[in-house]
């Protein structure tokens, strides 16, 4: 059985929470009735309320579907979209949404629903995500580009490009030979929490880190030009130094990230985190749409590449302890600290 944060489970519920259908059910002890979190029923008393991971558990339980909100169908749902996301990935060449859905037996635009629902991305969103991990892996590695192109799911090398384009921030000849031909421009500056580095791309920030130099930058990117920012790199630099200073207060800026469709929906998930507040693993993973995988969703807080502007400060494990930072437990402390006070 899943363990399920029930503070967190309760103030979906209570809260009517669509996005976490198909996440876990809320059974009511007096009515024996098991219902999804946006159920339209009237909020039962909290202490009259348990969490199960799946229906079934629900029903082991001695409870039984509420007839209004059909906690069920939440269940095929999920099931779904987990065949779906099977054929996409063993799929060797892109799958239409209307293949999808007839596979899973959903109309297409409902079934469109479901996917983003569950995973957070749509379902030419997840494959486009797919593939360019399998093209970054393949380009990594021995061979050709063209081939690695193909092997990865493209249809050709445009195809790739323009997702390229679009998702590394560079090209894939330069992906492969450690940035050649990209300029990344950096700089370090003073903060309420040390020295920071920052480092961007034309697309964006794509590293923001403390007790660091641009000796890490060359070691990341050992064919790019890495230069110092000047006045290119101003802006960036104030508005980095604004974010980690005051985070209850934190600008827009431009990122230049990547990761899986996961990671990515874990990332997301942080930015919606209000300042001054905490999320466990376990939230973390039961938002971004897969409430099994709260050692990944960890992980994905670990391999956050801006920190503070993506704030994995305010994860916590799911014992609720601070758990690891990557520049230090005294910077999270103050950092959660500095939310807090604004």
């Amino acid at each position: 059985m899943e363990q399920i944060d029930t503070d967190f489970a309760f103030a979906a519920f209570d809260r009517r929470d669509r996005t976490l259908d198909g996440q876990f059910v809320g059974a009511v002890k007096t009515t024996r009735i098991y219902c999804k979190p946006s159920c339209p029923a009237r909020r039962p008393l909290r202490d009259n309320v348990e969490f199960f991971a799946t229906p079934a558990e629900a029903r082991a339980a001695g409870y039984r579907a509420c007839l209004r909100c059909k906690p069920d169908e939440v269940g095929r749902d999920r099931e779904a979209v987990a065949k779906a996301m099977k054929l996409i990935e063993a799929a060797e060449e892109a799958v239409s949404l209307e293949e999808l859905a007839d596979a899973v037996c959903y109309a297409p635009h409902h079934f469109h629903r479901l996917f983003r629902r569950d995973t957070g991305v749509t379902p030419a969103a997840y494959a486009r995500g797919l593939r360019a991990k399998r093209a970054e892996a393949a380009l990594n590695g021995k061979g050709s580009i063209t081939d690695a192109i193909y092997d990865a799911g493209y249809s050709g090398p445009s195809r790739f490009y323009a997702e390229a384009g679009r998702r590394l921030g560079m090209t894939p000849s330069a992906w492969k030979n450690g940035g050649a031909g990209v300029t990344i421009r950096w700089a370090v500056a003073d903060t309420a929490l040390g020295r920071m580095l920052l480092a961007a791309t034309d697309k964006g920030i794509c590293r923001l880190s403390f007790d660091e130099d641009e000796t890490e930058l060359h070691r990341r990117f050992p064919a790019a030009r890495i230069e110092p920012g000047g006045a290119a790199l101003a802006k960036l630099v104030k508005g980095a130094v604004a974010a980690v200073n005051k985070p209850a207060q934190m600008p827009t800026l431009p990122l230049d990230i990547q990761g899986t469709a996961f990671q990515q929906a874990v990332w997301r998930e942080l930015t919606r985190i209000p300042p001054g507040e905490r999320r466990t693993y376990t939230q973390l993973a039961m938002a971004a749409g897969n409430p099994g995988a709260v050692r990944a969703a960890g992980t994905a807080c670990g391999q956050n590449r801006v920190a503070v502007l993506i704030p994995c400060h305010r994860a916590l494990r799911t014992d609720g302890s601070l758990g690891g930072y990557a520049y230090g437990l005294e910077r999270k402390v103050k950092l959660l600290e500095m939310e807090e006070a604004s």
